[in-house]
């Protein structure tokens, strides 16, 4: 008997597979950066966390609300505050009132903190290096730009998606 043949399931359409693909690239860096941030103590938020106050730091700012890391890093708010309480339990970071605003806290790094951005910093290039060393330099540089074309989409996608159900 001859079955006919069946189209192709939606699940295997060349975008879904794409999707897929991206997801388990995602998923193979944690599995490449996770232990390189145990080494220090902290998990790959915290360190998203640190970096973007030592960011702000260098850029003279004397601190960031909760917020304002939540849209620097496009997570939500309950997930920076249980970040941000974990970092300053590790004494990491600090919640002080802002100068301009007493009423309002502001989150910088302790001496603590700046010690250990130093320090991964300091060997993070090398590590991210090793990630990408299965690329050429060329390869490495469009990736980076469809990269971009797709961050562009997703940032207008997610836009809309948003006014769209506000």
């Amino acid at each position: 008997m001859i079955t006919p043949s069946l189209p192709p399931s939606p699940i295997e359409v060349p975008e879904v597979k794409l999707f897929r693909a991206l997801l388990m690239q995602v998923g193979l860096v944690r599995r490449v950066m996770t232990p390189y941030f145990r080494r220090f103590g902290i998990s790959g938020a915290q360190w998203a966390v640190l970096r973007a106050l030592a960011r702000a730091h260098r850029d003279g700012l004397e601190g960031l609300k909760g917020s304002e890391i939540g849209d620097r890093l496009l997570i939500r708010p309950p997930s920076v505050t249980g970040v941000l309480d974990r970092l300053e339990r590790e004494k990491l970071v600090q919640r002080l009132p802002s100068q301009a605003d007493r009423r309002m806290k502001l989150v910088s790094l302790t001496t603590q903190g700046r010690e250990l951005v130093e320090q991964l910093e300091a060997g993070h290039a090398g590590h991210i290096q090793q990630v990408f060393a299965g690329l050429s330099a060329q390869e490495q540089m469009e990736l980076r730009t469809l990269i971009d074309k797709l961050n562009q989409h997703l940032t207008q996608l997610a836009d809309q998606v948003e006014k769209s159900t506000s």
